[in-house]
């Protein structure tokens, strides 16, 4: 693994550039650029089959191209691995949030990453402290940070999942659907919570569904069909009509 400097220069923080992923004679992902700047919220749209899925997972070091190039602060980096991508600033909080249910909410801030005292005793009391000033830091109440996972709701469930990326020092977060099967309630308190991400520096990549968040929350859009970016939105500039007709082809945009 190659990694970037640790200081970011002005502009993009992440840009990926001629992203292309083959399955043998299947091309799921084509040539695709995409640039993500601090303090941006980005969101990734398409329909199903249209590279979304293969592109976070490039991004995120799941998978490794089949071309192209990635850098972070103007560095190149090549992935191998997850821990990879973690190591140079870049999270995922994927549909699946990767929670232990009979954890507690700390013991799951801190998962592979566990702070410990004289070598080997599990420092818990650190573990709480930080996990109660991160959930502070980013405007969140939970339950007492000792409750386990399993009593939570699926909102609280992103949140511990987002401040997971935030205690790591993530500054490229990469949320995949991250207000599917949430109520209206639990989707308003997660859309706040990106916004604080946004606020902090981090540059975000949401994919999402949802016009309504996406027109709620992001500043670009970056629309795939059939593997290949077709558009890089303004959304300040864009209405609703067109986003939806970039993504389903009725116009293309750049």
């Amino acid at each position: 693994m190659t990694r970037p400097a640790a200081s970011a220069a002005m502009g993009p923080l992440l840009v990926a550039e001629g992203l292309t992923c083959r399955y043998g004679r299947v091309t799921a992902l084509d040539g695709v650029d995409i640039a993500l700047r601090p303090g941006e919220v980005t969101a990734l749209l398409g329909d199903n089959g249209a590279g979304k899925s293969t592109l976070i997972s490039l991004l995120s070091g799941v998978r490794q191209p089949s071309g192209g190039t990635i850098a972070m602060a103007g560095e190149p980096c090549r992935f191998d691995s997850p821990a990879d991508a973690r190591a140079v600033g870049i999270a995922t909080v994927f549909q699946t949030l990767a929670l232990v249910e009979d954890r507690s909410i700390a013991e799951n801030l801190f998962l592979g990453a566990e702070p410990v005292r004289f070598g080997f005793l599990l420092d818990r009391r650190r573990m709480q402290r930080e996990a109660s000033a991160v959930f502070e830091r980013l405007g969140v109440v939970l339950p007492p940070v000792g409750t386990a996972v399993r009593h939570l709701s699926g909102g609280q469930r992103q949140a511990i999942a987002v401040a997971r990326t935030v205690l790591g020092g993530a500054r490229v977060v990469i949320l995949d659907e991250p207000t599917a099967a949430l109520g209206v309630r639990e989707t308003a308190r997660v859309l706040d919570l990106i916004g604080r991400l946004k606020a902090s520096g981090a540059a975000v990549l949401l994919v999402s569904h949802n016009m309504d968040n996406v027109f709620q929350v992001a500043d670009r859009a970056v629309v795939l069909r059939l593997g290949r970016k077709v558009a890089d939105l303004a959304l300040a500039q864009t209405s609703r009509t067109q986003l939806v007709a970039s993504i389903v082809g009725g116009e293309e945009g750049a």
